[in-house]
């Protein structure tokens, strides 16, 4: 876990990013919030968002972000039986590998805030998307195939966007030229 912080404001006055990677899959999720959200609206995110689609985590590496580092976070993650490990930022001590996937991530989503704008919390779910069905060398497979144990299946093959020429409604061409751009920054952050 860790924060994408200091992004332009949204409408809904989102200016933060929550990453969230599961180690196995290195399947993610990318909750918008804002910098000043509470532990409690924060706790409630982490409910809706990852315990009710994947239970309870038997560990959790985060940095020592002062929302990781409170009271009522390590009571909460106490009572739900998780382990707390923390790592230093770009230093870690606990998982090298989580810690690289949340900086390609930072990279990526920090670009994408830039071609998108303040728009960029309308965008997440799809750049979330597009990381979670793209091949990852370490686990030889995309994160959704190693959780579901399957491809996803999505109605463009949007691997190979750019080779072919697509008809149908707006969305689906307005969805592909920005999935072009995202799968362009997350390759220029995979090569950082």
């Amino acid at each position: 876990m860790d924060f994408i912080t200091k992004l332009p404001k949204t409408s809904n006055g989102h200016d933060t990013i929550w990453v969230i990677v599961d180690r196995l899959t290195k399947s993610a999720h990318f909750i918008p919030t804002k910098e000043t959200d509470c532990m409690e609206t924060l706790t409630r995110l982490y409910i809706k968002e990852i315990v009710s689609r994947h239970g309870v985590p038997i560990s959790i590496i985060s940095n020592r972000d002062s929302h990781f580092m409170s009271r009522f976070w390590q009571s909460l993650q106490k009572a739900l039986g998780t382990q707390l490990d923390m790592s230093i930022a770009y230093h870690p001590k606990t998982d090298r590998q989580s810690e690289r996937t949340i900086q390609t991530l930072e990279d990526m989503l920090r670009a994408c805030v830039i071609d998108f704008g303040k728009g960029w919390e309308k965008h997440l779910p799809l750049v979330e998307f597009f990381y979670n069905n793209s091949y990852h060398a370490s686990i030889k497979a995309a994160p959704i195939e190693a959780l579901y144990g399957r491809k996803c299946i999505s109605p463009i093959c949007w691997a190979e966007v750019g080779d072919i020429q697509l008809t149908g409604p707006k969305i689906i061409h307005e969805t592909t030229k920005k999935i072009v751009k995202i799968r362009q920054r997350l390759q220029a952050a995979r090569d950082r």
